[in-house]
């Protein structure tokens, strides 16, 4: 068996920071071996702490191209989720494949040089800007697999099942007609995108969108069409959704998943905001995932996670970019940790009693939690997992000569500008010194896009 083998002076393995670690890696990028080394026995030598990748659970990567069109407040001052939601629509209708693929590309390249190898993609736009099929049903959900594959990430796609404009099956709204599926239509493409999959391109999960936008018979047939692929489902987002929730069914849309949609360790619960002490706590204890994005709930104003009990109640959780407004895993990790602190006036919140680190804490549940989310086999340097790893780069100002135990806090917590120097996925460099190996095309393709966006009408 042909093997790469991999010299890192420090690596975060499941057993914490170890030095001097030799790690092979396998011709299809799974590594097969991380033990105890000398450089001498290496092919390769790493110029950093090494740690493992990072799985960002909930992408919409088309919302990277948004930035700066919501910014104008609204009358009275009134801004909320929902008027940011109609911004957002009228900014939709711009957009075709190929500024959807070009977009999607910029997104992921991003995401790598952050230290994102794996994206889920919580691809909700099917149809074109009158809300008519394209040609190929899968035409913008292949679409997301071509720029995934361009910026080297792997991808669990998540195509969305979107049918109604509000809870009791409401009808659309005009702004929803590109996300739009029945079932039969929905399950055309759920096959078509089942035949393309057979290659390892991408891992195919379904997204129920939100209980708001499924009847529960339609959300038990869409769950139905994928055995054991992943299931991800918004929920609890805006204290707006509870109340409607409640008004519909009598029961929260933590509470009403947890009693009627049988959640278990495939599902991952996308926000999960606003729960109860016992949706929390029953929500941790059922094997599910929640997918966290706390910077685009911040900058929505959503409202805060209850993270601390929920993970001292043993919670599995991840982290993802969801609107793209920062794409960083140190950033949403860091956010994740202030918010709790800001809510509940103390310091190292989630840090577990007797944690050495911090960072090492947050890295390690993030990237497990997040890897469980999207089926994929990362979050680990460790045998049998994929070869997803990062190099950090000690030649930032705020990881200069910190020792690993402290280096993850540093990158997270402290001023920190550059925390990432290489980047490897499935055993293959894609970032380099910083520089990701396409990003100067995919960037030039995006800016050209950009300016075909601007020279269209203005939304209204």
């Amino acid at each position: 068996m042909n093997t790469t083998r991999l010299y890192a002076r420090a690596a975060l393995l499941p057993t914490g920071w170890t030095p001097d670690v030799v790690i092979d890696i396998d011709r299809d990028g799974t590594i097969v071996a991380s033990t105890p080394g000398r450089r001498e026995d290496a092919d390769q030598i790493a110029p950093g702490p090494v740690i493992c990748g990072m799985p960002n659970v909930h992408s919409h990567a088309f919302q990277r191209a948004l930035v700066g069109h919501t910014g104008p407040a609204a009358p009275h001052g009134a801004d909320s989720f929902w008027t940011w939601r109609t911004a957002m629509y009228r900014f939709l209708d711009r957009i075709d494949p190929d500024a959807f693929e070009a977009i999607a590309a910029q997104a992921y390249v991003e995401m790598a040089k952050s230290g994102y190898t794996t994206v889920g993609e919580f691809h909700y736009v099917h149809r074109d800007p009158r809300g008519a099929t394209y040609g190929d049903l899968a035409e913008l959900a292949l679409r997301t697999v071509a720029a995934a594959g361009l910026a080297g990430v792997r991808l669990t796609l998540l195509p969305v099942f979107y049918a109604h404009g509000g809870f009791g099956a409401a009808p659309p709204a005009p702004g929803q007609r590109r996300f739009l599926h029945d079932l039969q239509s929905f399950g055309a493409l759920f096959d078509v995108l089942s035949a393309r999959s057979t290659d390892d391109a991408f891992v195919l999960g379904v997204a129920p969108h939100s209980l708001r936008a499924v009847t529960p018979e339609e959300l038990r047939d869409v769950v139905a069409m994928t055995r054991n692929g992943p299931i991800h489902i918004h929920a609890a987002e805006q204290t707006r959704e509870v109340d409607e929730c409640v008004a519909w069914s009598g029961r929260r849309p933590v509470e009403w998943l947890l009693r009627n949609a049988g959640v278990n360790a495939r599902w991952c619960i996308v926000h999960a905001t606003h729960m109860t002490g016992e949706e929390t706590d029953e929500l941790a204890s059922s094997g599910a995932t929640v997918g966290l994005a706390s910077t685009t709930e911040a900058d929505l104003g959503d409202g805060i996670f209850p993270a601390d009990r929920y993970v001292r109640c043993g919670g599995s959780w991840g982290i993802g970019t969801d609107s793209n407004t920062i794409v960083d895993p140190f950033v949403e990790l860091r956010q994740l940790e202030w918010s709790q602190r800001l809510h509940l006036h103390r310091r190292n919140v989630l840090a577990p009693a007797g944690a050495i680190s911090l960072g090492v804490a947050l890295w390690n549940a993030a990237a497990q939690g997040g890897s469980r989310a999207l089926a994929q086999p990362a979050g680990a340097i460790a045998p049998g997992h994929r070869a997803d790893l990062v190099v950090l780069n000690t030649d930032d100002p705020a990881l200069a000569e910190q020792p690993p135990e402290r280096i993850l806090d540093a990158a997270i917590f402290g001023p920190c500008r550059a925390p990432v120097r290489d980047v490897m996925s499935g055993g293959r460099w894609i970032v380099r010194d910083g520089r990701h190996m396409r990003e100067e095309e995919i960037f030039d393709a995006f800016r050209r896009t950009l300016a075909r966006l601007d020279a269209m009408p203005p939304e209204t």
